[in-house]
């Protein structure tokens, strides 16, 4: 059985989408051939923790661990609260306070690529024992953190192996680098690093077709596209008798659906049986700024907090939602971000409305699969009528969801094409 070493920094007990690609690859890969060996941090600091996934990790895979000095774990002496919402990705859009904005200024100009980059050479030494040892002909560093690329980098550079780099999301395009406060400096360093990272590497895997052309503007190593998603065999539930529109995962400010508040409002407003009906439910850790326009469209009485929920619990909530509500920041930047959740959400067989930018990548493939309808943020009339369909549908006892070739997303398949890649 030919073995890889993947070198990762989400692994359970890590919650949330990043642990959960390469989770579920190591556990298909034994089935193709391949031994995967995992790398990851011994006292990593993980934004969100999900000790049910502990129970997913295969016990006759070797997992590997070294120490990481983690910035993040410095900077809660200056504000906890802010250092942890700034790690999940959570950053204000409007009036940050002056510590927000000194620990914007610090991560995004003296932590290149990123915050967990002085697990490098320390990762390089010692895996360079490992590869010796094991026999590894083939490397895989998945990002972000895309620090881990850069150990990659280091052991393509001093040893005969293939070296494979997969990108959960893009580097230098990504959305939330605009609110780095990174110099012009920074910003050429990324730039090179992220370049040197797709010239050196052997193969290059990535989400989405957007990034596929994108990287193929950089460089001429082979990129794939396997996407996330989905591994749970589901059992029938029963559904909310609420009308129940879910969002799960990250609400972050940036995506703040005010358009879809806007519709809400007005349609609790015209409508009485509607009114009596709508439940909101989300699942995740929520934005000030969203909670604020909740409150200004006056739907706080309409929307439920339920947290960060295990994965366990997600699926349940996923299942017996009436809508399923996907969502991501309305820019040119983010067309090209299929959020992990949607897989999910197909396989839960629930109507999605995804709201999202012009082009967006995941809404033309919730419309391909016939899985529910697209709708732009500013789009506040088509929002309206989608939603009042799917509510009259409710009504009649009838709404549901006709996806069709949604299989091909099932992680076993996705791991297949990934071997055949390997």
């Amino acid at each position: 059985m030919r073995k890889i070493l993947v070198i990762a920094y989400y692994w359970p007990p890590a919650g949330g989408p990043g642990v959960q690609r390469w989770l579920k690859f190591v556990k298909y890969l034994p089935d193709f051939g391949i031994e995967p060996i995992v790398y990851v941090p011994e006292n990593p600091s993980y934004p969100i923790v999900d000790e049910k996934l502990m129970e997913e990790v295969p016990t006759a895979i070797k997992i590997l661990k070294q120490p990481i000095k983690e910035p993040y774990a410095w900077a809660s002496l200056l504000s906890k609260k802010k250092t942890k919402t700034i790690s999940s990705g959570i950053i204000k859009e409007k009036d940050p306070s002056i510590i927000e904005k000194v620990l914007l200024w610090i991560r995004g100009n003296f932590f290149i690529p990123d915050a967990r980059k002085l697990w490098v050479k320390p990762s390089i030494s010692y895996l360079a024992k490992v590869i010796a040892d094991e026999g590894i002909q083939t490397i895989v560093t998945t990002g972000p953190p895309h620090s881990l690329h850069l150990i990659g980098l280091g052991l393509k550079n001093k040893y005969n192996v293939q070296w494979i780099a997969d990108f959960r999301d893009p580097w230098t395009s990504i959305g939330y680098h605009k609110k780095l406060r990174l110099t012009k400096s920074s910003q050429a360093k990324h730039k090179a690093l992220e370049k040197g990272v797709l010239l050196k590497a052997d193969k290059i895997v990535v989400t989405s077709n957007t990034t596929k052309m994108e990287f193929e503007g950089i460089t001429p190593k082979p990129i794939k596209v396997i996407t996330n998603g989905f591994d749970d065999e589901l059992q029938p539930m029963e559904l909310d008798s609420k009308f129940t529109i879910s969002h799960i995962g990250s609400l972050l400010t940036g995506r703040n659906p005010l358009g879809f508040w806007q519709a809400l409002q007005e349609l609790i407003s015209e409508n009485d049986n509607f009114k009596k009906s709508v439940k909101v439910q989300l699942a995740g850790v929520v934005g000030e700024e969203v909670l604020q326009s909740i409150k200004d469209f006056g739907l706080t009485d309409y929307v439920e907090q339920l947290g960060y929920l295990p994965h366990n619990k997600v699926l349940e909530a996923q299942q017996k939602s009436q809508l399923l509500l996907l969502l991501e920041i309305d820019s040119e930047e983010t067309k090209g971000i299929i959020p992990g959740k949607l897989f999910e959400y197909l396989n839960a067989k629930r109507p999605i409305l995804a709201i999202g930018p012009k082009g967006w990548e995941a809404g033309a493939m919730v419309e391909r699969h016939q899985a529910g309808h697209m709708c732009l943020h500013s789009d506040v009339t088509t929002l309206k009528k989608v939603l009042l369909e799917a509510f009259q549908q409710y009504q009649n006892g009838i709404l549901a969801c006709t996806s069709e070739g949604v299989e091909q997303y099932h992680r076993k398949a996705l791991t297949e094409s990934l071997a055949k890649f390997i």
